[in-house]
């Protein structure tokens, strides 16, 4: 009886209870669902426009019928935070994708060059590496222009050399691998040995990565959109309506509140579902 009921403690210790998701990933995960709702759909949520003017309602305060209030031309503020989204979103998405694509394309290159091109690319990587990313960005955009499009180039520039390191250092452990190494001897094209087997597993870790640097990204762009460098008025962008409010902090302090508090808000999500992934994917390749 002894050992009968010993090894059904073991058994029943061994089945493991079903994980719930815990409240701050599903509550990180809905706002972006709900973002990215927004952002694509605006219009769903309001019939109102964005940029048209009301002088005689200048002003107002938060209630009802406008619901966060008026700007100093009488715009609702809450149909400019929902128009805004689709122009913030854009700005992070854009700007960490032409990131990752610029960081995997330098990081293989180093990785798969020789031993000069590795010299070359990563000593470029760290001097990079060794300015801000937002003053780099800064740096870029001011030689560029104002504008989402050079906004988003100059995001870009910035974050790629950190990509470029991680892809580096994941091309090198694949390039060691049995199976990588197999393919070789069995004489597969090097070109087809790239496509096959390197990219797609030196990368894989970058989608995890993304989702943590998008939030990096939204908030550079809004930074330089606060500065007057990207998106230009009567522009709902987070940013640019964060510029405008900070004028009217003490009379009208809704204008720059509440783009900031969506900007915040969707920053924190995108932070906690990406460090929630990266989590998962650390345990996953560990396992």
């Amino acid at each position: 009886m002894t050992s009968t009921t010993a090894a059904l403690t073991t058994a029943v210790r061994r089945v493991r209870a079903p994980r719930l998701p815990r409240p701050a990933p599903l509550l990180a995960g809905t706002a972006l669902l709900l973002i990215a709702l927004v952002a694509a759909f605006p219009s769903l949520f309001t019939s109102a426009s964005p940029i048209e003017i009301d002088p005689a309602h200048a002003l107002a305060a938060p209630g009802p019928g406008h619901w966060f209030g008026t700007d100093q031309l009488g715009r609702d503020i809450l149909t400019r935070v929902l128009y805004g989204a689709r122009d913030s979103v854009l700005l992070g998405v854009g700007s960490t994708a032409l990131a990752i694509l610029g960081g995997a394309l330098l990081g293989l290159a180093a990785a798969l060059g020789g031993r000069w091109a590795d010299h070359a690319l990563t000593r470029f990587a760290d001097i990079l590496l060794a300015l801000p990313p937002i003053l780099l960005a800064l740096l870029t955009v001011t030689v560029l222009g104002p504008g989402s499009v050079n906004v988003t180039i100059a995001i870009a520039v910035a974050f790629s050399p950190g990509y470029a390191r991680i892809v580096r250092a994941e091309t090198l452990v694949v390039r060691r691998a049995g199976y990588v190494e197999s393919a070789t001897v069995l004489g597969l094209p090097r070109p087809l040995l790239v496509l096959r087997h390197i990219v797609p597993n030196a990368l894989g870790p970058m989608l995890v990565l993304a989702t943590v640097g998008f939030g990096s990204a939204l908030i550079a762009a809004s930074g330089l959109s606060f500065l007057g460098l990207g998106p230009q008025p009567p522009s709902p962008e987070w940013g640019t309506m964060l510029s405008e409010g900070r004028n009217f902090l003490a009379t009208a302090w809704w204008i720059g509140v509440f783009p900031g508090a969506a900007i915040t808000v969707t920053a924190l999500a995108v932070n906690v579902v990406g460090r929630r992934a990266q989590a998962r994917f650390t345990r996953r390749t560990d396992g």
